[in-house]
């Protein structure tokens, strides 16, 4: 929960994630080296996303899957939930 992490903290991952896109733009970096998501081979990747998110554009999440080619196609997926929103996806409506 955001609630559980810093001022500081939130707004760097926000400015990083949605705000510059190190990551896809491959200038992510993690104690000094260049986070390369093209080494990511032995793992699953699920994305999730809600049809309605008013937060985060429907396809972002998918997005991952074109910064990890090395994953086999068998161990990928992707959902979309209809008729929900950001927070809907993970708590529902109540």
């Amino acid at each position: 929960a955001v609630m559980d992490l810093t001022a500081e903290f939130y707004l760097q991952t926000v400015e990083t994630v949605f705000v510059t896109h190190a990551l896809p733009k491959g200038e992510l970096m993690h104690h000094g080296k260049r986070v390369d998501t093209t080494k990511i081979r032995n793992v699953a990747l699920l994305t999730v996303e809600g049809e309605k998110d008013d937060i985060s554009g429907v396809g972002q999440t998918h997005a991952a899957h074109r910064i990890c080619p090395n994953i086999p196609a068998e161990m990928r997926a992707h959902y979309v939930q209809p008729g929900v929103g950001h927070y809907g996806v993970f708590n529902g409506s109540r």
